[in-house]
This record gives C-alpha cells, structure tokens and sequence, in this order.
C-alpha cells in the first residue's frame, strides 16, 4: 500500500503484547495477506484467527461489524457507504449480504483504479450482490477519502473518523472511529453521501458547513471536504490550536509532509509555554515530537535490533502508514476542551480536494479518551528512541536503583528541568 501522497513506509506491528499472545502459533502472514490486492479473497490460517482479530481490532471492529449485522438483519434497512481503501473480507462478506439493499461509493484515485487493486475487485464483486447502479467510483477533486457506514433504519446510525475498511486500516493501524446513533446525528452524513452521488456542486452545497449533531450533553458538530474557499477549514484549526492554553496532544499521519496553517500552528505551540507531546508519520517511520520541541524519528525496525530483555523482536507488516490518527486535543484538563478528528489528513488538499468527515468536539470526557490514546502512543514509541539514543544499546532493562547518601535520586531532573515540571503536573 502507498500512502495518499505517494510515498511508502515500512511497518512492524509495534505491539509486544500481539508477540506474546500470538506470533509463537503463527507467522503473522497467516493473519493478514502479504499484498493489499488480495485482500477480497485471503483466508487466515492462524489456529487463533478469530480470537486475534477480535484483540487487534478492539471496539472499532466490534462496532463496525455490529451495524453492519444489524443492517443485514433488518430487511428494512438500508446501507449507504463511502470507502477508500477497500478490500477486508469479513466486511465484503457483510456488504454481499445486504444485495441491493446497498449503494457504495469507491475511491479510484492512483494505484486504487488499477485493473488489479483490492478497490477494483471490490467493485467488481459489489456489482455482482448490489447491482450495477449501486456501486459508483469517484476520487472528487484529488482522493475520495472519506470513510462513513450510514444505516438508514428505525434507529438510524452511521460510523466514520480515519479507519478505513482494509485488512491493515483494522489490524495493523493506529486509527479512530466514531460510533454515531439518532436521526440528527446521521442526518449531516446522509446529506454528505447524497451529494458524494451526485458529486456535481458538492461543495456549493450545504455539506461543507458545520452541522451540529444533537448529542445530548456533548457538543459536536461535523463538516465535509472538499470545502470552497469561503468555508475552508484548515486555518480556522490553526487559530485554535493557537489558542491553547495548557496543552496540546496530537497524532497526525503525515504532518510532516503537509505544510499549512496546522503544522504551521503546532510547530509553533512546540515553542510556546504550552505543553506538547506528539506522534506523526512519515515515509520512513515515525516521528516522535518531544514535549522539549526536539523530534525524533522511530524506524519500526528498532526492536529488530539490540532488544533488551524481556522484549521481542516484532513482525514486518509490510508496505504502508502505521500510525493512521487525525486527531488534536486542546486543553483536555480544562472546561475548554475539545478534540478535532475524522478522516481529515489537517492539509490543503484534505481541505479543499478530497472528499472527507471532519469533527470537533467540545467535551472534556471525550478529550481526555483521545489525550490517554495519545500518550498511549507516544509512550510506546519514545521508548524505543531511547533505546536507540542510548550511548550503548541496552541489552536489558531493570528498575534503576535507589540513591546513596550524598547522592541525586534519578528523579530529580522532575523538579529541576522545565519541560519535566510540566509533564509531571500535567500528568500527576
């Protein structure tokens, strides 16, 4: 797989705990397909498939696959869906079971048109179980990247944010996903998909506004790209970065790639009083972005060499992104807070091009879940820069021991150094 922009990473599964609990009864190619093309039609071997999916997917498979049945099981239900990568089997399977009881619209952008893609499959098959009317592609003005589940039923719910509906956007990536239930909440994704069909004037329409989405004791509201000009959303999102008071936490694929008013705006945060911990991706790996405002990049190979005791050296999944969030929390221990996210890649294209959902939320719940995801994330990640930094590989880890008379306890730089201070009273 290639990321939007046409460069490819190399991935590992950054996770000791899948080592641990499933690489010992299976290579992880009897898990997931070498080669995204044969996505539609691989079959795992791994005596624990099942139980591996359901621990590497979590909830956001769960949920997925719930509305999905649930639409199936409803012959009143109907099933509107927007996808870019395409190709998990387990989720054709459920698509076929709907009939024409679905219209779905494909990205065919660069390597997705292709003859032989996972995409193109996909149509092919979808034609064949939905009808030939029901299964359009379209790349609107540069990636239709959009990702929604939209069920039109009794109780109307939909899904969207950045996983899209792979074998690697389930199993491999860090991604979100956003459950959404009642009519006013689905209502804006059902007037997006609409115009998606029609594509003609989508952005002279209402979709590219905000659209409040009546969650009761939340403040949320949701919008669409590729936006026009006057409704552009991508400086109004420096601005608030801008604004923060206390904190930004943040994990953005490929912010080192996209340049604008948001990188701009937390490049900027990066050397301001504000704290800031940060995870983007990139085309080699990683990039670790220290709340000191040095960054350092994670090669996903690191734990293939000098593994220190009790890790393990993790598996190659093969070409493309790992870390897949867009998601930015300002303030999370404030009254302030919010979170932005969605499918949004927080670039000019994904503004003013790509077909896309885009979110900001004002909740201090919510923006405290998405701020111990992030810390989750850099967390594992900055461990294995300070493996790599360390003047000599460590081959094993121990707890550092306490301090003789006379001397500094290990602790000491938490109340010495400024950017630990920070940390510490944030976190504490």
């Amino acid at each position: 797989m290639e990321t939007s922009d046409g460069s490819a990473t190399r991935g590992y599964v950054a996770s000791q705990a899948f080592v641990d609990k499933y690489q010992a009864r299976g290579p992880l190619k009897t898990l997931l397909p070498a080669r995204v093309a044969q996505g539609t039609t691989f079959k795992p071997t791994h005596p624990d498939a099942d139980d591996a999916y359901e621990w590497m997917g979590l909830e956001a498979r769960k949920e997925i696959f719930a509305l999905l049945d649930a639409a199936v099981a409803d012959p009143a239900a109907t099933v509107s869906m927007v996808a870019y990568d395409m190709s998990e089997s387990e989720i054709m399977d459920r698509l076929f079971a709907l009939g024409p009881r679905l219209r779905i619209i494909i990205d065919d952008s660069d390597k997705h048109g292709l003859k032989t893609s996972g995409e193109t499959q996909s149509e092919t098959l979808l034609k064949a179980s939905a009808g030939e009317d029901n299964v359009k592609r379209e790349r609107m003005g540069g990636l239709q990247h959009n990702k929604m589940i939209i069920v039109d039923a009794a109780v109307p719910r939909a899904v969207c944010g950045s996983t899209n509906f792979s074998w690697r956007g389930l199993y491999v990536q860090s991604n979100n996903a956003l459950l959404l239930t009642g009519a006013q909440a689905v209502a804006p994704l059902k007037a997006a998909f609409e115009a998606y069909w029609k594509k003609d004037g989508f952005a002279n329409g209402p979709s590219p506004d905000w659209h409040p989405l009546g969650l009761a004791g939340i403040d949320a509201s949701i919008t669409f790209s590729p936006h026009d000009t006057a409704r552009a959303r991508l400086a109004e999102i420096g601005q608030d970065v801008e604004k923060a008071q206390a904190c930004l936490l943040y994990s953005l694929a490929f912010l080192s790639i996209t340049g604008g008013a948001v990188t701009d705006a937390v490049e900027a945060a990066t050397n301001s009083p504000v704290f800031t911990y940060g995870i983007s991706d990139n085309n080699t790996g990683v990039t670790v972005h220290k709340p000191n405002g040095n960054t350092a990049p994670v090669y996903f190979a690191r734990l293939n060499k000098h593994v220190p005791t009790p890790f393990k050296v993790e598996p190659y999944t093969g070409i493309g992104p790992n870390l897949h969030h867009k998601f930015l929390v300002i303030d999370f221990n404030t009254p302030d807070a919010r979170v932005w996210t969605g499918s949004y890649n927080f670039s000019k294209p994904a503004d003013l091009q790509n077909g896309e959902n885009l979110l900001l939320i004002r909740d201090q719940k919510i923006a405290t879940s998405y701020r111990v995801e992030g810390i989750r994330i850099f967390d594992d990640y900055h461990f294995r820069v300070t493996q790599e930094d360390a003047a000599e590989a460590k081959k094993t880890l121990s707890l550092q021991k306490a301090p003789t008379a006379g001397e500094d306890p290990w602790w000491a730089e938490d109340y010495t150094d400024p950017f630990k201070i920070r940390d510490r009273e944030l976190f504490a």
